[in-house]
Order: structure tokens, then C-alpha cells, then sequence
């Protein structure tokens, strides 16, 4: 008898919970929506309520300043439009409460439904106005106050329930990951084929550090810092509306990006909404862009894997695309990862490491209109949560270059990396490779000649016998992962001494650094 009272109990408090969290208030509001004093001690949950309220804050007050009738400026409306686009992430990442809340106490369970349902009837209100204020159509009725001491009616109710463990447990910010392999049969099927002419090329090792890069522009701040004793990165600051515009201008209708991203700091704490964005734009300015723009955004949050994002923007009016694109990519993001993207056209494509995750036919949706770069990342903890960037190479073309190597018996290649000083093919270098071998697969008569060449760094001995490794490196790496026959490739390596660009210059460098491919 007992055992059928509680069973009874368990039910009606179940179906009660299940209640209250599907019977939130749609309805637009401006009463202050109170922020909960105490965490739940679910991180999924305590995480949402916060991001939720941090947004929600943002666009409350700018909901007073329309109220009080003062306009909007242009930076206030650039951060409305990246609020708008933060709270659809955040809503999107509301945690399913009857699963989270699975094992903890009946008490527990009350609170985390009610802070979720007032989280979300915060994004929703949220949502609904930073349209209003963005078309100009905010109303607001005139019974309505924004006094701070107005709340919901369910304000009060959690912050008198259970409060212990209301810090999350320090383990969850831990960084539990291991380095990327570096084994290059995990690339064995990248298909990413860089540009064969250099447009744009920055390591940083000709700036001071400390200082802003000086082939770049910004309106906020960003300084070149020194990692691990040796490399030059560049540090980008978070923060809304700010832009980070190398100096690329006129783009072709076929180019690739590349660049490394090194992150720190980042842990289960970090913000859902926290994305490092890759912008196309029609202008070099500090806006995504006038009339067009296009981009796609990386997330860096660890606590749930959360979606990248493409959106376009043509001819004064939102594009054809503007989706989620489901991935996780927690571990990539942690371990430097290598960012390879190729625009051909009007098809876009995007690689984390050895993996595509975005392509898409018709993003460009007008051709020659998106001729400049901009980067910009947000809602990262300031001094805590860092994001560098290194290596940003903009190259012309991303051509098929087995079409190439058959019509023209000879093809020659600075997409070919290797670590510095060193005849170690950095992974993501094997498109090219990939590429060759099928030339040798698909006609079993050509045999190739491999060439390397080095910069003019260190002394001629040296780099002589780097090119020929590096040579023969390329030459094992067709053998023994593509399995073509040591008898049809041969390698040799002339070191410096056939330069195509200034080795007085980091661009020129960076194109001295290079692989031939030549018929036999």
C-alpha cells in the first residue's frame, strides 16, 4: 500500500514538472525577467540559464534606450544583429530538461524547470524584440515597466529551493583532449588542393611582439604573441563588431584560405555561442559588408557539440542560405587545427583537418562582389579564452592539377607543407599528393620526376640536402600510402637555387617553398 502511495506521489510530481516546463509564456513582454540567484548544479543546465540571461540583459536595455526614444547608432544595431543571431544558437542548445535532470533530487528537478522556463521565456522575448528594433516596429505598451523590482511570477519561486552545489565542479572547465595524429594515412582521401598563385601570406615572423600586424587592420585591438619559444601567432580579440581585415583586395572567382587556429583556454565553461566567424564581404570595413556578404562560423564551446554556421547576404537582402550544419568538432578545435577553405566560383567548401564539413553549390550567389577577408570571433572570456590565428595563405585557383600535369607534363606547387627545417609533410598537404597518384593510377606509361626547393634561410649545404628529403619524402608518401611503384618516381632536390620570390620577404618565402612534379 505503501509503495502504491509513493508511485502516485512520483506520478503527479512527474506529471506536474512536465507541466510547468511545457506551459512558458509566449506572450511579448518588457518586465524584467529576474536572472536566477543560484545555480542547479547541472552544467548543461546552469550553462543555458546563464547564457540565456546574458542575452537576455543585452537586449533589454537596448529595449529601454527605445523606449526612452533614443535611436539606435550603427554599432548599436551591429550588436543587436549578432545578439539575434546568438540567441537562436542559444535556444537551440536548450538542454532536454527530462533527461538532464534524470538522478537528482525532486527538489533539484523544480528548480532546474523553472530556471529553464524562465531562461526561455527570456530568449523568446529577446528574439521578438531585437527584430522590432532592427525593422524600427518596436511598441511598447504603456502598462509595462521596466522596474527591476517587477518580476515573473515564478521569480521567486527556485531561489528558496535546495541551493547546495551551486558551484559547477571545477572539472568541468578541465581540457580532456590529446594532440591530433599525426599519422598521414588519416589524410589519405583529403581533397583539398590549394591555390598555385600566392595571393596573400602571413606567418607573423616579420612583426614585433607585441604588436598589431602591420599587414592588417582592425577597430578594436590584437597583438602578435610568441608560442612556445619559436612561433609567431596572431591574437585576436573578442568582442561585437569587431573586425579583423587582412590586406586582401580583389579576389578571383577561384581562390583557397588556409590558416592554423590555436585556441586556449577553452573548457566546458566556454559559451555555446563563442564562434571564430570566416567572412567573404564586398568591402575591407568594420561591418560583415554592405550589399553582400557571406560567411561561416566555427563554433569553440566544449560543453555540447554545437553546429557551424553558413549564411549569405546578397543584394541588400538575406541569401538563399542560412543554416546550421551539424558537427562536433570539440577535439579539433582544442588541438590547432588547419582551416582549409576553397571558393570556385560560386561553390564554397570548407575542411576542419582531413574532414569537409561544409559545401555548398551556390553560396556565392553573385560572382566578383566578394572581394575581401574579414575574421571575427565574440563571447570569449576576456584574458581567459584566447584564439590565435598563423599561416593565413590566400591563394589563386584550387585548380585540378592532374588536368594540368597531363596536358602539361609539368606542374609545380608551394601547397606542399612540411614542418619547419624539417622533411615532415605536414598532413593536410596531401590533396596535392592525393591528386598525383591518381594521374599515376590512371595511366600506368607516365613516370615522374620530383623536385624540391627550399628558401634561402640557413646555408646552401643545408638546404640542399632539405630539398632532396623533402623530395624524397613526397615520393614515400605515393609509395607507400597510394601504393604506386618506387620504379615510376624518381626525386631530387636543388635547394635555393632557383628562387621565384623574394626571400627577403615572408610572401616570397612561402613560394620558394615548393614541389615540382615533372613527366618522364
Amino acid at each position: 500500500m505503501k509503495l502504491a502511495i509513493i508511485n502516485s506521489s512520483l506520478k503527479v510530481a512527474a506529471s506536474l514538472l512536465l507541466f510547468i516546463f511545457f506551459s512558458s509564456t509566449f506572450e511579448a513582454q518588457t518586465k524584467r525577467i529576474k536572472r536566477p540567484k543560484s545555480r542547479v548544479g547541472v552544467t548543461s543546465i546552469d550553462r543555458f540559464v546563464q547564457e540565456s540571461f546574458d542575452l537576455y540583459d543585452k537586449v533589454y536595455m537596448y529595449d529601454g534606450y527605445a523606449a526612452a526614444g533614443t535611436p539606435l547608432e550603427d554599432d548599436d544595431i551591429d550588436v543587436l544583429e549578432d545578439a539575434l543571431t546568438d540567441l537562436d544558437i542559444v535556444l537551440q542548445t536548450a538542454p532536454d530538461i527530462v533527461s538532464d535532470i534524470n538522478g537528482i533530487s525532486m527538489l533539484k528537478q523544480a528548480k532546474a524547470t523553472l530556471q529553464v522556463n524562465r531562461a526561455k521565456k527570456g530568449l523568446k522575448y529577446s528574439i521578438k524584440t531585437a527584430k522590432e528594433l532592427l525593422l524600427g516596429q518596436r511598441k511598447r505598451d504603456d502598462t509595462e515597466t521596466d522596474d527591476d523590482t517587477n518580476t515573473d511570477s515564478s521569480s521567486e519561486d527556485d531561489d528558496n529551493l535546495e541551493s547546495s552545489n551551486d558551484s559547477i565542479d571545477e572539472k568541468d572547465a578541465e581540457v580532456e583532449s590529446e594532440n591530433i595524429s599525426d599519422k598521414l594515412e588519416i589524410y589519405s582521401k583529403y581533397d583539398f588542393v590549394p591555390g598555385d598563385k600566392q595571393l596573400f601570406f602571413d606567418d607573423f615572423s616579420q612583426d614585433f611582439v607585441g604588436d598589431f600586424p602591420s599587414k592588417w587592420n582592425t577597430n578594436a585591438s590584437g597583438e602578435v604573441v610568441r608560442v612556445n619559444a619559436t612561433e609567431n601567432w596572431f591574437e585576436l580579440k573578442s568582442g561585437y563588431g569587431v573586425f579583423f581585415v587582412p590586406d586582401v583586395n580583389d579576389l578571383p572567382e577561384d581562390y583557397t584560405i588556409e590558416f592554423d587556429l590555436l585556441s586556449k583556454g577553452i573548457g566546458k565553461q566556454t559559451s555555446s555561442t563563442a564562434r571564430f566567424h570566416v567572412i567573404l564581404s564586398d568591402n575591407n570595413k568594420f561591418n560583415n559588408g554592405n550589399d553582400h556578404y557571406a560567411f561561416v562560423s566555427i563554433p569553440l564551446g566544449q560543453y555540447g557539440a554545437f553546429s557551424l554556421r553558413a549564411k549569405n547576404f546578397f543584394n541588400k537582402s538575406s541569401g538563399d542560405v542560412n543554416t546550421d550544419i551539424k558537427a562536433d568538432i570539440r577535439d579539433e578545435v582544442l588541438n590547432q587545427p588547419h582551416i582549409a577553405i576553397s571558393v570556385t566560383k560560386n561553390r564554397y567548401r570548407l575542411w576542419i583537418n582531413e574532414v569537409k564539413y561544409v559545401d555548398i553549390p551556390r553560396f556565392i550567389q553573385e560572382l566578383d562582389v566578394l572581394n575581401h577577408i574579414k575574421f571575427h570571433i565574440n563571447n570569449f572570456k576576456d584574458g581567459k579564452e584566447r584564439v590565435f590565428i598563423r599561416n593565413l595563405k590566400v591563394a589563386e585557383g584550387g585548380v585540378d592539377l592532374r588536368r594540368k600535369l597531363l596536358s602539361e607534363g609539368k606542374i609545380s606547387t608551394n601547397g606542399i607543407l612540411f614542418d619547419s627545417g624539417s622533411a615532415n609533410i605536414q598532413p593536410q598537404s596531401l590533396g596535392i599528393i592525393r591528386q598525383i597518384s591518381q594521374v599515376l593510377m590512371q595511366d600506368a606509361s607516365i613516370n615522374l620526376n620530383i623536385i624540391g626547393h627550399t628558401d634561402a634561410d640557413g646555408s646552401d649545404d643545408v638546404n640542399l640536402k632539405l630539398s632532396k628529403a623533402r623530395a624524397e619524402a613526397v615520393k614515400q608518401a605515393l609509395i607507400n600510402i597510394y601504393k604506386i611503384s618506387g620504379d615510376r618516381l624518381a626525386s631530387e632536390g636543388k635547394g635555393e637555387s632557383e628562387p621565384v620570390g623574394d626571400n627577403a620577404t615572408a610572401a616570397g618565402k612561402a613560394k620558394n617553398r615548393r614541389v615540382e612534379f615533372v613527366k618522364n
